[in-house]
């Protein structure tokens, strides 16, 4: 029985429904969320930049809850930082967050997939190499969504579907310009917007349907995978009474900021609780 925590790492709220996903299914299991909200965005920041951010983020939380598997739930800071984090903390065990490549690849008829995410995300070769290997006769457009992401943290995770529609519908209609026929959601923040995605990809000409794709199953799926390999599992059943502060799932936020009632609804609806990294 190991009772350290799994940990899940974003700029913000991206990683919440990977986190949520895991949660449903392995409720053995203690989880901290961290919101790395002093540093939002993490689109815009340099490769090396980000990885220092990270490493010093990560050393802080380790200090303090000593995670057995970290998910970064990312996909900027997977393809800028997890190779850095896994020399620096070999003791965790790391999950990236990688675009949903492959199933997109065998679902597309056109052969040409589009691919959503932020700039630095577009920018980085790893989804073309991917696409080599899982489709090489495809076609790959991406789309940077720097405001997407802001709309998202600042409250469009809990907005109405119209307004999630307004937001996606520019991107949906390129893609479809484009000749795509399967959308990656590239960015974690994305999936909050998965159903106006969904809403909007579809057409009464077959030929005209896009599907959408996210990552958070292959996610989930390879931390349970880890967790089985190196017996690092969290008994469901009896075991020693743990203190109230160790059995709780925390969502930790960085920056002095207090949650406020934003957060504080976030934090409930994933069965969280909140706590700035100060207090801690």
């Amino acid at each position: 029985m190991d009772l350290r925590p799994v940990l899940f790492l974003d700029s913000g709220i991206g990683g919440l429904p990977y986190c949520r996903r895991f949660m449903r299914r392995n409720p053995g299991e203690r989880v901290i969320y961290a919101a790395d909200r002093a540093n939002f965005p993490y689109g815009t920041k340099s490769r090396d930049a980000l990885g220092e951010i990270l490493a010093a983020l990560v050393r802080n939380l380790d200090n303090i809850f000593r995670p057995k598997l970290a998910v970064l739930a990312c996909n900027t800071a997977s393809v800028s930082a997890l190779a850095l984090l896994r020399e620096r903390f070999p003791d965790i065990h790391w999950v990236g967050t990688v675009p949903a490549v492959k199933p997109a690849a065998s679902a597309s008829r056109k052969r040409h997939i589009g691919i959503l995410g932020t700039a630095r995300t577009i920018a980085d070769p790893y989804a073309e190499r991917l696409l080599r290997r899982c489709g090489p006769d495809c076609r790959l457009t991406g789309i940077a969504a720097p405001e997407l992401v802001g709309f998202v943290e600042q409250g469009g995770d809990r907005a109405g579907i119209d307004e999630q529609r307004g937001q996606a519908a520019p991107y949906i209609a390129r893609f479809r310009k484009a000749g795509a026929d399967a959308v990656i959601l590239g960015c974690t923040h994305f999936v909050f917007l998965r159903g106006a995605f969904e809403s909007l990809a579809g057409s009464e000409n077959p030929e005209e349907i896009i599907r959408i794709f996210d990552s958070v199953e292959g996610v989930v799926s390879r931390a349970e995978s880890l967790l089985e390999k190196h017996g690092i599992r969290a008994a469901s059943g009896e075991g020693p009474a743990l203190p109230e502060k160790a059995r709780q799932n925390l969502l930790v936020l960085t920056g002095d900021e207090e949650p406020g009632e934003l957060w504080g609804q976030r934090a409930a609806a994933a069965g969280l609780f909140p706590r700035r990294i100060g207090e801690l």
